[in-house]
Parts: C-alpha cells; sequence; structure tokens
C-alpha cells in the first residue's frame, strides 16, 4: 500500500510540474529576411525550433558587417556570414568557428543586361563594372577576367552602393559584380529589363558556401549548437519535400515580402539550401582560402581544423 502510495504521488508530480524552459539562441542574420532565410523562418513557424526545445530570436542587422563582430564580442549566439568574408573575419583575429552551412553554393554573380554590349566576359575591356563592396567581389572579378586575358585593370570599377539594378537600367554601368543571382537578375527581369549572369565558379573562382552560421570559439562543443542543426536540418528537409507549403508559410509570417521578386527568389533559392547543415568540405575551404591569399586578402592560411568544428 505504501509503495502504491508513493507511486501515486511520484506521478501526481510529474503531470503538475511545468514543461522545462525552451533554451534560447539569438541568430544574427546577415542582411533582412529575405528567401535566403527559409530555413530559419520554416523552422520558427512551423514549430521546429520548439520540439528541439530552442526559443529562437532571429534578428536583422542594423549593419550587415556587425553580426560576426557581435557574436565575437559575446553579444549574440549565432551569426550568419559569408565563408569568404568569414576567413577574412579569421585573419583579423575575430574568435569565430564555423559550426554549420546555409547556402551551400555561390549566389553572386556579374549581371549584364541581355540587350547590352556585353555578350562574353572580353567585352568587358574599357568597359564600367559596378560594385557595392569593394573587397572580395574585386578578386572574383580579377579572376574572372584572367579567364579571358584581361585583369582588373582593364576596366573601370564603379562604385554604386546597392543600387546595382537602377544603375545598369539606366546605363550607368556596363556590369554588376555584386549582383544575386536569385534576386538582381530576378529583379531585372520583372522590371523588363533581362540580363545574364557569368558565375564566377565557371570562371576561375573556387566554389564556396554562400551563408555560414558562425558562434564564439568558447562555443566549439556547445550541444546547443548541434540541437540548431539539427532543427534547421529538419526545416530543409521539410521545405524540399513541401516547397509551396514552405512558401506559404514564409509569405504569411513576412507579408511586407508578398511580392512576386521574393517568390520567385525562394523557388530559385531552395534548391541550395544544404541538406546536410553539419556536414563540412574542407577541400573547398582551403581551395578558397589559397584563392583569397594569392589576391593578398588574407596573409596566411590557418588549418581547417582551428576555425570549424563538426557538430553531433
Amino acid at each position: 500500500m505504501i509503495a502504491r502510495i508513493a507511486a501515486f504521488f511520484s506521478a501526481l508530480m510529474l503531470v503538475a510540474a511545468p514543461a522545462a524552459a525552451a533554451d534560447k539562441l539569438t541568430i544574427l542574420l546577415d542582411w533582412f529576411v529575405n528567401p535566403n532565410h527559409a530555413p530559419l523562418v520554416i523552422a520558427q513557424e512551423e514549430g521546429i525550433f520548439d520540439r528541439h526545445g530552442l526559443e529562437v530570436e532571429l534578428v536583422a542587422p542594423a549593419d550587415p558587417a556587425m553580426p560576426p563582430r557581435l557574436v565575437a564580442a559575446g553579444q549574440a549566439d549565432i551569426a550568419i556570414t559569408y565563408q569568404p568574408d568569414f576567413l577574412m573575419q579569421l585573419s583579423e583575429g575575430l574568435p569565430l568557428v564555423r559550426f554549420g552551412t546555409l547556402v551551400e553554393t555561390p549566389l553572386n554573380a556579374l549581371i549584364v543586361l541581355e540587350d547590352g554590349p556585353i555578350k562574353d566576359l572580353a567585352d568587358l575591356k574599357d568597359k564600367r563594372v559596378g560594385y557595392s563592396v569593394a573587397t572580395i567581389q574585386t578578386a572574383y572579378l580579377g579572376e574572372m577576367l584572367k579567364s579571358v586575358g584581361l585583369s582588373a585593370d582593364d576596366v573601370t570599377l564603379v562604385n554604386v552602393n546597392f543600387n546595382l539594378v537602377s544603375a545598369l537600367r539606366a546605363g550607368e554601368i556596363d556590369a554588376a559584380i555584386d549582383g544575386y543571382r536569385n534576386f538582381e537578375l530576378t529583379h531585372l527581369r520583372l522590371e523588363g529589363h533581362p540580363g545574364v549572369a557569368f558565375y564566377p565558379e565557371e570562371h576561375g573562382v573556387p566554389i564556396y558556401d554562400e551563408l555560414i552560421y558562425v558562434a564564439h570559439q568558447d562555443r566549439r562543443d556547445d550541444p546547443l549548437l548541434a540541437r540548431f542543426l539539427a532543427a534547421v536540418e529538419e526545416a530543409t528537409v521539410y521545405l524540399t519535400n513541401h516547397p509551396d507549403e514552405a512558401k506559404a508559410t514564409f509569405i504569411a509570417s513576412n507579408p511586407d515580402l508578398d511580392d512576386e521578386l521574393n517568390r520567385v527568389a525562394f523557388d530559385l533559392t531552395h534548391a541550395r539550401f544544404s541538406r546536410r547543415p553539419a556536414a563540412m568540405d574542407v577541400g573547398r575551404y582551403e581551395r578558397f582560402a589559397d584563392f583569397l591569399r594569392s589576391y593578398d586578402l588574407i596573409e596566411t592560411i590557418p588549418p581547417v581544423e582551428d576555425y570549424s568544428v563538426v557538430v553531433r
């Protein structure tokens, strides 16, 4: 009888006990919310983070250069950044570690107008090329021009900030190096000015991961990172299996993105998400580090194991 009473009260306490509090994570995006972040939004909206015991806050930065620096300073848990930029951030001494991939293919492209004077990369000689950020993109351009016997000295670089589409349309530049193949190229077509993209990875630039997840070096062994990636992987598989439903969920959660540009961009992007976000291609990172060093963008090439961890 005593054993039965004890068992009864033990069961009663389990029923009455509050559910364990979810572990909180703050994720700093690389830019405002857009289809590139679809797996995160789906994980949020479909309750996948909840099922993994996570309370996740997605934060769009006021300054897109700041997320990795804020994580390095311990002011956020995870940042989304770009593989090429990440290697340069490491060269600055930021204590970061890469632990996952969001978008596993390049998105950047050199874009020209379909009815413009550029039909081949060789046609860029003595032409104007617009850019937004004068760092890695100029190395992309130099490598692409090298493939047709030219160099960056054979073109005039024009800083158009983030007005790539309008500058191309207005004829202020002949090509744009910072355009994304899923956004700017789509934007041009929808405005009646179809463009043509030359892809860096098809003209000498090593293939790289466009968007990755980074955390502070001190969190290399943090089990929350593994749970986070498990939720993202589940959301990405859901998105792959149910693209229309996922798109409807994404748009419903961000009604300001309910336009043709973002709907088309969503369709063009979902095939580029990493289905194995925790996977790591060591050779890909080594090759790109060699490329950056060849353009003097980094001085040394650190061992991959120093700045990357495979979470389990």
